[in-house]
């Protein structure tokens, strides 16, 4: 892994760390050979939080930076990272990718317990939400899972992106350009990049996650992007799950960033094993 210390840290006013932490850039390789770039928030703890964004945004958003910097300030290291052909990482950006997320979430994982690190928690927002749900349902040996506005069914909100009869056009030419509303191509979807995403069951994966495995599900009420009905079809379907519905709140949480922040907190905290708590405090005290 490549590591440098962190200068500059976009959509965040401060690069101050509470205490002894330190944020370095970190570079990992994917499965294919990419680079995977992430900031690692490192406060010493042996806990670690993976943190995943959404759809076409990257580690630097809001809310992946807030959360990040709130589990810094109690002490529990974060990193959270670009997805391959997302930010800084390397690679080509596809729209479907969920089993391919998911094995970068596995590469980023394997490397942090290979440098000793008690990976605690995965964290996901939107589609980062469906990345951490569907580590969860391949491997268990993470027990804490935050879903943050991630799609249960993902068959809906095609048509507001490619425009209707999306499957007769992308059969006829074989991709769709999306554009912007000036008329420039934003990104390019391809028939098989679509199909990826039709055919990711989301409700058999919900279904094989461990019921040791606590899973938290957020959202909010006022979603403009996925509707909060997809939250409650993931109370339903996986086997040891909270749901807690943020009303009046939008996809980003634009307005509930602190309250995101301490929920998600306080449901990771409270699922430490005691002697990982025991030991955390310990390093806080010095």
């Amino acid at each position: 892994m490549l590591i440098q210390n962190q200068g500059k840290n976009h959509h965040h006013n401060s690069n101050h760390c509470p205490g002894n932490c330190e944020r370095k850039r970190a570079s990992i390789q994917n499965k294919h050979g990419e680079k995977l770039v992430g900031i690692l928030h490192e406060t010493g703890s042996k806990e670690l939080v993976i943190i995943c964004h959404g759809f076409r945004s990257s580690k630097d958003h809001i809310p992946m930076v807030n959360l990040a910097a709130a589990f810094e300030k109690e002490g529990i290291s974060a990193f959270r990272f670009d997805f391959a052909g997302n930010g800084e990482s390397e690679g080509s950006f596809q729209y479907g990718n969920y089993r391919r997320e998911a094995d970068d979430l596995l590469a980023v994982v394997q490397h942090f317990q290979g440098e000793k690190h008690y990976v605690a928690a995965l964290v996901g927002h939107s589609k980062g939400g469906n990345a951490v749900l569907l580590y969860a349902s391949r491997q268990n040996d993470i027990q804490i899972i935050v879903n943050i506005a991630g799609r249960f069914n993902l068959h809906g909100g095609i048509e507001g992106r490619l425009g209707k009869n999306f499957l007769e056009k992308i059969e006829q030419n074989g991709f769709i350009d999306v554009k912007n509303r000036r008329g420039k191509t934003e990104y390019r979807v391809t028939k098989e990049s679509l199909m990826d995403r039709l055919t990711t069951d989301t409700h058999a994966a919900c279904q094989r996650i461990h019921k040791n495995c606590r899973v938290l599900t957020v959202h909010g009420s006022i979603d403009e992007l996925v509707p909060v009905n997809d939250a409650k079809e993931f109370a339903k379907h996986i086997p040891n799950h909270k749901l807690e519905i943020f009303e009046g709140s939008d996809h980003e949480f634009t307005s509930h960033q602190d309250k995101l922040a301490s929920v998600v907190l306080n449901f990771v905290m409270n699922g430490l094993p005691e002697c990982r708590r025991a030991d955390r405090l310990i390093h806080s005290r010095y």
